[in-house]
């Protein structure tokens, strides 16, 4: 039968199509239901797009900042935020027409249309029904919501989300960021860079409340020091909305305050898209948070099925999802794949400088009454990057105080997204922090704070 099949992925994002790969490659006859172009959000808007514009702004600071230093001399400096989105859009076609090569090359098959989960292993895709010998694997991922407690249903005009910012055709003059998160830190990075006068919001008491405190504190320096205002304890408790700008009303450490700005980005969460799945009819549960349930291997609570990435729960990361989608095509196929260790999935904001990290926070490490030794080597002290005029920031690593396990890392510089691995490696493989500093770092590399952290960790410091 041409619809019958191993195994049918519901979503084409990071997690479904790299699970339709690695099903590919273990033999399976594999099909991915996907009703938008591959790659999902975070090829065609998220991830990707956001970076091309993040990198737009590291130039756009490097010459408006740096560029005299470094003996260069660059007069009729001219930013053009549309050029700029057009090549970030680009990007995206690119890397969308490189999964679409993916799945000609793998020998998966693509149904162009909206999938319904069906019992017996079975999915509705438009007229056609699919059916699946081995496993269904659901990967439908998340959208864009607003803030409507607030008053600030998304208008696709003056109260939009991370979509409507990757195709604005021109930077607003003013915008307001409520969410300090990774996605928020991120866009505020980006317009700043492009001159509009950036706020951001934050309910909890610091922005990138989930990283350690000294990174947040690190990140909120930088960002003051750009014009960049963080306003972190604060709430918005109302909203006046007109196609053209946005009064906001703020309650910051007790104190009103009033905000009126062209635009606000909403950057607090997304919503799952598990509406009319079918679920409930083929026997899938959720918990009470509102995740697909699933084990410790995935399996939801339907024969059969299976779920990966974000509505399979936090963290919602397109690499843990990718992760998720190759231990689910192992396990169908009757390998027995690595267990994901998910307190050790990398988590980096793209701000400059970027943070990343892994494992425990320090503040983790008092909750939990853990005996911990912190290593810590400021850029300040690194030739590297000294020479690069980049010396925002620090390697922190928090070891087991007895015996070196590494217990959490964390990076703020300007290629902390490159340099956590070496410890995320370690980490995953239970070297301990002895280890990691008897490996020789190249000099002069920013990776040498990696290892002077870890001697920082022991009390044997060199360069400090």
């Amino acid at each position: 039968m041409a619809n019958q099949f191993d195994v049918i992925i519901l979503g084409g994002g990071p997690a479904g199509y790299v699970c339709a790969i690695r099903a590919a490659q273990l033999g399976l006859n594999t099909a991915v239901v996907e009703r938008e172009k591959l790659g999902g959000v975070c090829v065609n808007i998220g991830c990707i797009p956001s970076k091309a514009l993040l990198h737009s702004a590291y130039v756009a600071n490097l010459i408006r900042h740096d560029a005299k230093e470094l003996g260069i001399t660059v007069e009729g400096v001219k930013l053009d935020f549309g050029t700029a989105m057009r090549r970030s859009r680009q990007v995206s076609e690119q890397n969308s027409k490189g999964v679409e090569f993916l799945m000609k090359k793998h020998k998966v098959t693509v149904v162009r249309d909206t999938g319904t989960l069906l019992p017996g292993k079975k999915v509705q895709a438009g007229k056609e029904t699919l059916a699946a010998s081995k496993a269904v694997v659901l990967a439908t991922g998340t959208r864009v919501k607003g803030l409507p407690q607030a008053g600030l249903e998304l208008n696709q005009t003056s109260v939009i989300s991370s979509d409507e910012a990757l195709l604005l055709e021109q930077a607003p003059k003013s915008l307001a960021v409520i969410g300090a998160g990774a996605v928020g830190c991120e866009f505020a990075d980006i317009f700043n860079a492009f001159g509009t006068q950036v706020t951001l919001i934050e309910i909890l008491p610091r922005i990138l409340p989930l990283e350690d405190a000294e990174a947040s504190a690190t990140i909120a320096r930088s960002f003051k020091k750009r014009g960049i205002e963080p306003l972190a304890g604060a709430k918005v408790t109302g909203a006046k909305v007109t196609p053209k700008k946005v009064t906001l009303e703020i309650e910051v450490d007790g104190k009103a305050r009033t905000l009126e700005v062209e635009q606000v980005l909403v950057g607090v969460g997304r919503a799952l898209n598990l509406e009319n799945l079918g679920l409930e009819a083929a026997g899938v549960k959720l918990t009470d948070r509102g995740f697909v349930q699933v084990d410790k291997n995935l399996k939801t609570t339907a024969d059969g099925v299976y779920c990966i990435g974000d509505i399979a729960g936090p963290p919602m990361l397109a690499h843990k999802g990718s992760r998720e989608g190759i231990f689910v095509a192992e396990l169908i196929a009757g390998k027995q794949p690595h267990p994901i260790r998910y307190d050790n999935v990398p988590s980096v904001t793209y701000c400059h400088p970027e943070v990343a990290s892994i494992g425990l926070t320090e503040d983790q490490c008092q909750e939990r009454k853990l005996e911990y030794q912190v290593g810590k080597f400021p850029l300040t002290a690194s030739g590297r990057a000294r020479a690069s005029n980049e010396t925002e920031g620090f390697v922190k690593i928090i070891r087991d105080k007895k015996y070196g396990e590494i217990l959490g890392a964390h990076i703020v510089a300007s290629h902390a997204s490159e340099m956590i691995h070496e410890l995320a490696v370690a980490r995953e493989n239970e070297y301990t922090v002895e280890e990691v500093e008897l490996t020789v770092h190249a000099h002069p590399t920013l990776s040498e704070a990696v290892a002077e952290a870890a001697l920082d960790s022991l009390g044997r410091v060199l360069h400090l």
